[in-house]
């Protein structure tokens, strides 16, 4: 252990967007959801089914279902991501998704990226969706080498280095990840969490999930960095 330390037109729009981002960009504006669109399988169909995702009392909030995600129009690259939320109700599960690309790569509803899990209990967890990040210590923290992969039946969670940062119920979480190269560092109010390297994409989209959990976000602000925001310093136990 350690110490410290989504349609082929959504995808052809994918490709078409600025990149990256030369200045701070407040990604949730506090009235609507301009800058976003909404990828979520059940809304093809039934057209009866409402988007998980709302704006309320000047607050994003993913309803948690009907499943599915909420993404950035534009793609960004070398940046640190500030994400201020809190689980409205029960405790339960959410995510926040980096450098996205193809639309519903896993499970016809994942895009392919690098998820930092917010699921209560195990905020700062990597997930692995059709893309791959190494960390040290890696058959502990994911499982048999043998069993690793990006997709569906493969071992795609890498465990957090911190399971006591989150805040109680009720109260604001700060998310701050910083992606730079091909390096992710996750801090949770403050604490490390989490830090992976040789992700095997270095931009993208981002999004947010609606995944079982209602959970409210009241700042998504993405900033420009030229470095990881301090060194970060990887020490295994003897």
């Amino acid at each position: 252990m350690f110490k410290l330390f989504f349609s082929t037109m959504l995808l052809a729009s994918f490709y078409s967007c600025k990149t990256p981002a030369t200045a701070t960009v407040h990604l949730f504006n506090g009235k609507d959801l301009s800058g976003w669109h909404i990828d979520v399988p059940d809304m093809d169909s039934n057209k009866s089914a409402i988007s998980p995702f709302i704006v309320r009392n000047g607050m994003l909030v993913s309803l948690g279902t009907p499943g599915g995600h909420l993404i950035t129009d534009s793609v960004y690259q070398n940046y640190s991501l500030q994400v201020e939320y809190r689980f409205a109700g029960k405790p339960g599960n959410c995510g926040v998704l980096v450098h996205c690309s193809t639309p519903r790569a896993l499970y016809k509803m994942f895009p392919k990226s690098l998820e930092v899990q917010m699921e209560h209990g195990n905020a700062g967890d990597f997930w692995c969706i059709v893309e791959d990040i190494a960390v040290p210590d890696m058959e502990a923290r994911r499982g048999p080498k043998a069993e690793w992969g990006g997709t569906e039946d493969k071992k795609r969670n890498i465990k957090n280095l911190d399971e006591k940062s989150e805040k109680p119920l009720g109260e604001w979480n700060t998310m701050i990840i910083d992606c730079f190269k091909d390096s992710i560092k996750v801090t949770l109010n403050g604490n490390l969490v989490n830090f992976g390297y040789q992700c095997t994409a270095t931009k993208g989209q981002v999004a947010l999930q609606a995944e079982g959990s209602e959970v409210e976000f009241r700042k998504v602000i993405l900033t420009p960095i030229t470095k990881l925001s301090d060194e970060v310093s990887i020490k295994i136990k003897k």
